[in-house]
């Protein structure tokens, strides 16, 4: 199917355990439909540019490559970005 080809990619920084993270990820559930989740283990050696930069932030989400949120999930920011993006792929 094409549609999923043009979903919008949610990256997730994150690293075990994070407690923070699992929430975050419970959060997005309901919109789990709308984009794809990749999740970046920043402690994996070949991560560790991405270490050096967030590891005190932790979950980090970027979207689609573009840093979005860290800490919490703001759903009304998610929301209003994952809208814009869709509109784009009409």
């Amino acid at each position: 199917c094409s549609a999923s080809a043009n979903k919008p990619v949610l990256t997730l920084f994150t690293k075990k355990p994070c407690p923070l993270c699992d929430e975050a990820k419970e959060v997005l559930e309901p919109y789990k439909r709308r984009f794809i989740l990749q999740e970046v283990d920043i402690t994996l050696p070949e991560n560790s540019v991405w270490y050096d930069k967030y590891k005190y932030d932790i979950p980090v989400f970027h979207l689609n490559g573009k840093f979005l949120m860290k800490h919490h999930v703001d759903i009304q920011k998610f929301e209003d970005h994952l809208v814009k993006l869709e509109l784009q792929n009409d």
